[in-house]
């Protein structure tokens, strides 16, 4: 077997440097056996960012590098107009308030991540499930020159270790939404992490959840983007508005139901 000759190319510059080592020819053997690129060169760009995948979180995909821009692009447009007094000021100048964003699911941390460098203003906090990516998250911000002053990476299920009062301003979330009967491309089910992918029978488990308590965690005026199977997105986007939501779908640039936003 051998690998991609686009993927073999890319190893070779980006981890090698043009050079075919030994190494390299190793690195080209785990590309032969359907080992994604991402985690035999060790990372993955995202919005400008060189985001670690080292401990094999779910590897960020272009839809939701997509659907992040967006919604970065939409929320600062939102919250640069609307300014809190600036009572240290001696005219009481105006400036932008601090978001509070929760990056839900945070995997790698690469939503967090990115917002951290485009929204200079946002206090994230990083909520991941699986422990052996905390310290990946914390290398992310560090590696990628971010604040981390700005940063709290928090490990639980979903809201749990979350401070109980807290509201966010922007929930972002890629949760795992394939249904568990599945069956998915052998360079996913035999090496991303199957936590982060499936989510029950209809894939909604999850979504279910942080659906019922959405209510409780945003702010007035908040918003979530939660991204979703386009295959169900339509109810995904129902279990919002159950719970009294205002819910919309939006496509991904393959034209695609795929995230749900949420106000």
């Amino acid at each position: 077997m051998h690998p991609d000759p686009k993927d073999a190319a890319w190893l070779l510059e980006e981890k090698y440097h043009g050079v075919e080592s030994d190494a390299y020819r190793a690195d080209c053997e785990r590309l032969a056996i359907g080992e994604p690129l991402a985690y035999v060169i060790g990372w993955q760009p995202f919005l400008g960012l060189t985001i670690r995948v080292d401990s094999h979180p779910l590897i960020p995909r272009p839809e939701t590098e997509w659907w992040t821009e967006r919604m970065l692009r939409k929320v600062g447009a939102v919250f640069s107009a609307t300014g809190c007094p600036n009572d240290s000021g001696p005219e009481g100048a105006e400036k932008p308030r601090q978001l509070i964003v929760l990056d839900l699911c945070a995997g790698s941390g690469a939503i967090g991540c990115a917002v951290l460098k485009y929204l200079p203003d946002a206090e994230v906090f990083f909520a991941e499930i699986d422990p052996t990516h905390e310290a990946p998250i914390h290398k992310n911000i560090r590696e990628n020159g971010l604040d981390a002053s700005r940063a709290h990476v928090l490990i639980g299920d979903l809201f749990d270790p979350l401070p109980p009062d807290l509201r966010f301003d922007l929930v972002a979330c890629n949760p795992p939404y394939i249904p568990s009967g599945r069956t998915l491309d052998a360079s996913v089910s035999d090496h991303e992490p199957p936590l982060a992918i499936f989510s029950g029978a209809d894939g909604l488990d999850l979504i279910r959840r942080i659906a019922t308590e959405l209510p409780n965690r945003l702010a007035p005026g908040g918003q979530a983007w939660i991204e979703c199977d386009s295959a169900h997105a339509e109810a995904a986007r129902t279990l919002f508005t159950s719970h009294r939501l205002a819910s919309s779908l939006h496509s991904d640039q393959y034209a695609q139901s795929r995230v749900v936003v949420v106000s």
